[in-house]
């Protein structure tokens, strides 16, 4: 059994979640992981497969499915399986929207040796906000980080809340 990722990219119409999953399932596909969504009207799917098949045998069951509005591409992942520490602190950024937020943001928490799980992004208007499940080591320093943050919203003229995640948060 191989593990592949599929990302799937294009105009949104009816049908293509059943499509993929479709073309897949013909083959044995075990759907194990996936996020999708529409952003701006465009379709956007990542998933995780497990295949006991080719990169080239997935690849020529997802081929009849690409189109011009839709791009299909499959890579073969390392077997081994790697599961994510859950989310220690829940990000979220607020303000007018200008380039760099995301940059600026999630370099901070990098630099702390900080790993975003899950991300997502919205352009409501000239509102941006980010919203982001975030894992820090126990060693970081809160406190420093916070500081730093706050220095990246001055900068960015966004407001920025780190919170740690409680035993009553449901995931």
């Amino acid at each position: 059994m191989s593990s592949f990722g599929v990302t799937v990219v294009g105009h949104d119409r009816p049908g293509i979640v059943a499509d993929i999953t479709g073309a897949l399932g013909a083959h044995g596909g075990n759907l194990e992981d996936s996020s999708m969504t529409l952003l701006r009207g465009h379709f956007a799917w990542t998933l995780i497969v497990d295949l006991d098949a080719s990169l080239a045998e997935v690849d020529e069951a997802v081929d009849p499915l690409r189109a011009a509005e839709l791009l299909v591409s499959v890579v073969e992942l390392p077997v081994e399986a790697i599961e994510p520490d859950a989310p220690t602190h829940w990000l979220n950024v607020h303000g007018s929207d200008r380039p760099g937020i995301v940059s600026a943001v999630t370099r901070e928490i990098a630099a702390n040796g900080g790993n975003i799980t899950d991300l997502s992004t919205r352009l409501v208007g000239s509102l941006y906000v980010v919203s982001a499940d975030v894992t820090l080591p126990a060693t970081t320093d809160n406190q420093e980080l916070v500081r730093r943050l706050s220095a990246a919203a001055t900068e960015l003229g966004v407001e920025i809340s780190l919170r740690p995640v409680d035993s009553v948060d449901v995931f």
